[in-house]
């Protein structure tokens, strides 16, 4: 490793490493702006200025300065302490004084390195320049006559977004940014070039002229609008959410969210359930809480136990899962079940529904097949993980049933659920692939596990990965080994695989075979066995035959069939006035994901927990407290446990029989934006379909 001195203090630092790169690893701060540790180095703004002995006397910028063994670097000499100054200077020539009404007021990069390293003063009396405002869509607002021409923008919608919306025009003073022909940005990640522009130049429109910085509470928790479980920050005043910001982790979303994840928010406080209903006489009366539970306490005790059924939608907590399962049980019910498409998976066959590869073991990968999946809209965050890895030219995409544009390239190879087969059987050049591969995985999309045939589907699924490598042997049986111990709470922890890991060894611990799920209730349901004797199709059946009588719906809001419910006593808990709540003849309020504190797994089955940051409006009450006080009313005492997956290993896929009925393998379209209850409440949201919906 190359030795280097910094200040007069002498480094040892990783070859192939900038200067501005190995004086963060020696603590020493170097102002940037158009430098970010994730996007390609482009040396725009000439802020990092340093001085190194040897070269000529001029100062060099860091972010594109490889270090060599005994390089002198220098980032506090009276040169570079003038560089700087005049680079600030420059900047700020044409920047509108505006700080007062801008948005970024308060945690603005400018603001604070003009604070720290500029001048205080200014030689430039010449009329500022002025550029006009661009539309990039419902979601940024522009200001242009504010952009300093970092473009971090572009490099972001370049490199991880992969959509290429965003460029420059002209040069020099003239230099403008703007998205082609003037259109609406269209990725699903679009919302994170507000995080990275350091000036004002483009901000959240939803959040405009909302609030500043420092009046918000700051609150950690967990995304539930799809099952990567990102990490993120939830800012509020009072009772309302303002808005929802990253938090970086590494091994998940980095620091990156999805537009659904980071605008969401407004449908916490729209079309909300505040208050219990009952029906009477046809119509939904507001009641309280005793009223509602001596309502259903009545039906319970009217019907037989064989008559009563549950059904857990995709918005539910493992917690919850779990307590309403117990509750079920100690009443005797065993009608409960939480695959409302039919997917067909066992409970307690972990590794057949997890991400077991991880989010970040892709960057690990170099094979990857794709079956009946889009990650890109089942998963952003999980698509802009794949690219990250595409991009370093280590991995070979192929895809099944899939030709939508994934923002990399991939070998199509047809919509014929026999290819799967082919594969299987060794035939074709992407079998000699996988054959070859060191790391190879696959990723079984939702909608192919639906399918009538979909447990034949995950067996030859689970077949290929057995006999390709993808199961090696050291995996056992559980995700927790590649989990940072700085994470949430982990569901497993083994030190001697953690550290493993950390030093990069994946050899002896590999598995390929990938389950990607659209939501995180579907997980959590089937992580806490919430999975009775009968699944969803028949209980639908007898309700629809009237034998079964009352049904509780937590959260169901999308993918049954809601009329086969009309004739029976339905209980909702749940958070907004959405489908479920049309048919109730119950309704109970419950806390959104923002308003309790709530266990959830995510798609590799890592353990993460929610923080309430504003309380629930009106009566609503948590969905545990419910649970627990319907169980006291029914003397049906419970014991709230704390979630844990079931250690499982690998269990080996046996002889394949049967064939598939169906030959065609396509994905089912869907509306990213409103694919819940409370996207679908989100007026911004709401918004960003529109454009979808009349194309």
């Amino acid at each position: 490793m190359p030795k280097i001195t910094i200040n007069g203090k002498e480094h040892q630092v990783p070859e192939g490493i900038t200067i501005i790169q190995a004086c963060e690893i020696a603590d020493v701060e170097i102002p940037r702006f158009c430098y970010h540790e994730r996007l390609a180095i482009a040396g725009n703004c000439r802020m990092c200025l340093v001085e190194v002995e040897g070269m000529p006397p001029k100062p060099v910028a860091s972010c594109a300065m490889p270090i060599a063994d005994g390089m002198k670097i220098h980032t506090d000499t009276p040169m570079v302490k003038k560089a700087r100054e005049g680079v600030m200077e420059f900047l700020l020539a044409n920047h509108p004084l505006d700080c007062p009404i801008c948005d970024q007021g308060g945690e603005c990069d400018l603001q604070d390195q003009a604070y720290q390293y500029g001048r205080g003063k200014s030689e430039y009396h010449e009329h500022k320049r002025a550029v006009k405002d661009k539309n990039m869509g419902p979601l940024i607002k522009t200001q242009m006559t504010r952009c300093i021409q970092c473009t971090r923008c572009i490099r972001f919608v370049e490199d991880v977004a992969g959509t290429v919306e965003l460029g420059a025009i002209s040069r020099g003073e003239n230099m403008e940014i703007t998205t082609y022909l003037d259109a609406n940005i269209k990725s699903e990640l679009s919302g994170n070039i507000i995080d990275l522009c350091p000036v004002g130049a483009l901000t959240s429109k939803p959040y405009a002229f909302k609030a500043r910085s420092w009046e918000l509470k700051k609150t950690e928790t967990i995304d539930v609008m799809d099952a990567v479980g990102s990490n993120i920050r939830i800012d509020s005043r009072g009772i309302e959410v303002m808005r929802i910001l990253p938090r970086l982790n590494e091994e998940i979303n980095e620091e990156w969210i999805s537009d659904k994840t980071r605008f969401c928010y407004d449908g916490l406080k729209y079309q909300r359930l505040d208050k219990p209903y009952v029906k009477r006489d046809g119509k939904l009366q507001r009641a309280s809480f005793d009223e509602a539970y001596d309502e259903i306490v009545a039906k319970i005790k009217s019907v037989r136990i064989g008559e009563i059924a549950a059904l857990s939608g995709q918005l539910s907590s493992a917690c919850e899962n779990l307590a309403l399962k117990n509750l079920l049980e100690k009443i005797g019910v065993r009608n409960f079940d939480c695959r409302l498409k039919g997917e067909k998976f066992n409970a307690y066959d972990c590794a057949s529904y997890l991400f077991n590869t991880t989010i970040a073991g892709i960057e690990e990968a170099d094979v990857c097949l794709l079956i009946c999946v889009n990650p890109r809209k089942d998963a952003p965050i999980i698509n802009a993980r794949i690219r990250k890895r595409f991009l370093s030219k280590k991995i070979k995409i192929a895809a099944i049933g899939c030709k939508a544009d994934l923002t990399y390239d991939y070998e199509h190879l047809g919509d014929d659920i026999w290819v799967l087969k082919e594969i299987l059987d060794g035939h074709g050049k992407f079998a000699e692939t996988l054959k070859n591969a060191k790391n190879p995985m696959l990723i079984l999309g939702h909608d192919v596990v639906v399918r009538s045939d979909g447990d034949l589907v995950c067996a030859y699924s689970k077949k290929i990965a057995e006999n390709y490598n993808m199961i090696r042997d050291g995996w056992n049986g559980h995700v927790a080994n590649q989990l940072s111990e700085k994470s949430d709470p982990l569901i497993y922890k083994d030190s001697s695989s953690l550290k493993m890991v950390r030093n990069g060894d994946l050899r002896q611990s590999w598995n390929g075979f990938n389950f990607l799920s659209k939501s995180t209730g579907l997980l959590n349901g089937l992580i806490t066995g919430f999975v009775g004797d009968s699944n969803v199709s028949e209980i639908l059946s007898k309700t629809e035959k009237g034998e079964i009588k009352l049904v509780i719906l937590h959260a169901v809001d999308d993918d049954i069939d809601f009329e086969k419910l009309k004739d029976c006593f339905v209980v909702y808990i749940g958070t907004h006035g959405d489908r479920g709540a049309h048919i109730a003849d119950v309704i109970l309020p419950s806390a959104a994901y923002s308003e309790k504190e709530a266990i959830y797994f995510n798609c590799e089955g890592r353990k993460q927990k929610t923080s309430r940051a504003v309380f629930a409006p009106g009566e609503a009450r948590e969905d545990i407290k419910i649970i627990q006080e319907l169980a006291q009313k029914l003397e049906a005492a419970i014991k709230l446990e704390e979630p844990e997956i079931v250690k499982k290993d690998w269990v080996k896929s046996g002889a394949i029989k049967a064939d598939f009925i169906d030959k065609q393998i396509m994905i089912q379209d869907f509306d990213f934006y409103l694919t819940n209850p409370i996207a679908r409440a989100s007026r911004t949201l709401n918004k960003c379909s529109a454009p979808l919906q009349s194309e």
